[in-house]
């Protein structure tokens, strides 16, 4: 049996954890509302359903905890679960501030406890396939990075929507081309530029960047909550290109190799759950039997980029990165 899991809240994000098939065991729900967290508990057969987050952080029989919060709570909350003894699992982004996240890992190294940041696609199969391929030069020398990640968000009241929240198109889609840009490099930007268009309640419904990396690569992406733009990520090489048409879910785990000559090659990488994989390393950290693959270095990477690209963007001008 693997840890027993607190949920922090009623999000509809938590199914995708619940639903996994891991082997992790949930065993206890808080939310603000006592009538909300029973009738969560009731529908997910959860034991136990507490009042207040404060109720599910003191639950002795938890180990762990899983937040997803509105952006805004990531860290106050994470913060908080570590001090109360528990191992945390932060959806992502943990946060636009680097020197917030650097807070929540210390406070992780102090209390000796496992804190990570849930980019759920970044543990699947067909990224490391990617990886294989690159740096087996099947494509080349790499040179551009593109992705894309964006939807239409029709409710006005919805919490993405919400600047008091730190919502927005980057902070909720973008920070997954964020990753994948990174991920694909192998090395992190140096200097970032980003234009994009507001709305909601004081957010970024669109916006597009360019990151500059090392070794002469650009990656450039677009993300949104304004229209249906999509997923995808492509390495772009001197000989062909890598496209992963859904990258960010892998519910389609296919990478196609288009190669200089016009052929292409589909690389199937089979079936996997993300969410069960990531917990499983999770669990493999908090027992001492692997690393967190996200852990203090990728988190504060991510937000170092995600606060440079918002510098950029509000100065109309591009922002060193690091």
């Amino acid at each position: 049996m693997g840890l027993k899991w607190g949920i922090l809240s009623t999000a509809n994000i938590t199914d995708k954890l619940l639903d996994s098939g891991s082997d992790q065991e949930f065993v206890a729900v808080g939310s603000r509302d006592q009538g909300r967290a029973d009738e969560f508990a009731r529908e997910k057969g959860i034991a136990r359903a507490h009042g207040s987050y404060e109720a599910l952080l003191a639950d002795p029989d938890v180990d762990a905890i899983y937040n997803p919060l509105p952006n805004s709570l990531h860290v106050e909350w994470s913060i908080r679960a570590l001090q109360a003894g528990k191992h945390v699992l932060c959806e992502k982004p943990m946060s636009r501030h680097p020197d917030d996240v650097d807070r929540a890992f210390d406070v992780a190294e102090q209390e000796g406890r496992v804190l990570a940041e849930a980019f759920m696609w970044r543990h699947h199969p067909q990224l490391a396939r990617t990886r294989e391929l690159l740096d087996a030069g099947e494509i080349g020398e790499l040179t551009v990075i593109r992705a894309a990640f964006a939807f239409r968000a029709w409710d006005p009241d919805d919490i993405r929507l919400q600047a008091d929240l730190e919502g927005g198109g980057l902070m909720d889609v973008g920070c997954y081309c964020v990753s994948g840009c990174r991920a694909v490099a192998g090395a992190e930007p140096v200097r970032g530029y980003a234009e994009y268009v507001p709305g909601g309640n004081g957010v970024d419904i669109a916006l597009a960047a360019t990151l500059r990396f090392p070794r002469d690569v650009v990656a450039h992406f677009d993300c949104g909550l304004s229209y249906p733009g999509g997923d995808h990520l492509e390495a772009v090489g001197t000989e062909g290109s890598l496209f992963l048409d859904d990258p960010w879910h892998g519910r389609e785990a296919v990478i196609e190799v288009r190669r200089a000559d016009g052929s292409v090659e589909r690389i199937e990488t089979g079936p996997a759950n993300s969410y069960a994989l990531e917990l499983a390393n999770f669990e493999a950290a908090v027992r001492g039997d692997g690393v967190a693959l996200l852990g203090r270095e990728d988190a504060l990477a991510q937000a170092r980029v995600i606060a440079a690209l918002y510098t950029s963007a509000e100065r109309s001008a591009p922002c060193p990165i690091g």
